[in-house]
């Protein structure tokens, strides 16, 4: 059903098409048929409905499972056991620095690689164990069974190089028991699974719901859990530019070197954003740019005091006057 939000969406893929360039598209993300033409925006409402702009076809999520890895480790041990081992603090540093807290020995926050790969170990004893359980939760916050991209999952293991080198300095300094290459090599595999922007959209949604997925009506995460995700995707979930995206666009996300951009507003909806291209954080130029005009249009940062505009009828509003770019 054509409605004025598709028109947006559509005027919106339009007008930055020609943002970004072919050699900012990553050689990883071309494994999976990555193209310079490529952008893609979903939206998906509380109730289930679906706003679908571009072309829905597949990428790997890269970092964006980072957010529901820890979803899923809130929901096994507590927020009182999670936060004693991954803190919740911006770190201001690229997300594959090697970095730990000096004095605690944590890492900064579960976004940054280190952090995520500490988070990883907490989802089981066993590497299997911990792999089951973050494909079933990535599968049920989309609600539908996703797959590994093989040739993703093998080239990020032939450079995980650094990875590794994270997974070793957890456990030089006492913060880390398991066995280094097994929990780097699940975490991998979650980052090289394949969704559209569709699922994407469906994954924010269902935190931004409070952990139910709208579709299926599956509790996903707890209520606790979904909101300490959203809470900690708000200050640290773009990588070094966390600090003007909330200034920009005042949405909990979180990026993925993918393409990948998801969004939540609380009570309202799940957006997601994919354009290939890379800015130097490693966000998606597209869709940083998209979210930055969307969050304007609509009203929609966190802080501005004001109840976010009805998306039918300000989209209606912006078509009827001509939106700008």
């Amino acid at each position: 059903m054509t409605t004025a939000l598709t028109g947006y969406l559509d005027h919106m893929n339009t007008a930055l098409s020609t943002a970004g360039s072919e050699d900012d598209i990553p050689e990883m993300s071309k494994l999976s048929g990555a193209r310079a033409d490529h952008f893609s925006v979903a939206l998906c409402a509380l109730d289930g409905e679906i706003t679908l702009s571009g072309t829905d076809h597949r990428f790997p999520m890269q970092s964006i499972s980072k957010a529901f890895a820890y979803g899923a480790a809130i929901d096994l041990h507590g927020m009182d056991y999670v936060n004693d081992v991954v803190d919740e603090e911006p770190s201001g540093e690229e997300f594959n620095a090697l970095s730990l807290d000096p004095l605690t020995k944590k890492p900064k926050n579960p976004f940054v690689n280190i952090g995520a790969i500490r988070t990883h170990a907490m989802l089981g004893p066993t590497q299997s164990e911990r792999s089951e359980r973050l494909r079933a939760v990535l599968d049920a916050a989309a609600g539908r069974p996703l797959e590994v991209h093989e040739r993703t999952y093998e080239a990020e293991l032939r450079g995980s190089d650094r990875n590794l080198a994270l997974a070793y300095m957890l456990r030089a300094a006492g913060s880390m028991s398991e066995e280094a290459h097994e929990v780097v090599e699940g975490y991998l595999q979650g980052c090289s699974v394949l969704t559209t922007v569709t699922d994407l959209s469906v994954m924010a949604a269902t935190l931004a719901s409070g952990g139910t997925n709208p579709l299926t009506g599956e509790e996903v995460f707890s209520r606790v859990a979904a909101r300490q995700v959203l809470s900690v995707m708000l200050t640290c979930g773009m990588y070094d530019n966390a600090g003007d995206w909330v200034s920009d666009v005042g949405l909990p996300a979180k990026s993925g070197v993918g393409g990948g951009i998801i969004a939540g507003l609380p009570s309202r909806f799940g957006i997601a954003a994919y354009a290939p291209q890379l800015d130097p954080h490693g966000n998606s130029v597209r869709g940083t740019l998209f979210f930055e005009r969307f969050s304007e249009d609509f009203a929609l940062h966190m802080l501005d005091g004001v109840e976010p505009m009805d998306l039918e009828e300000r989209a209606r509003e912006l078509m009827e006057v001509g939106a700008e770019v």
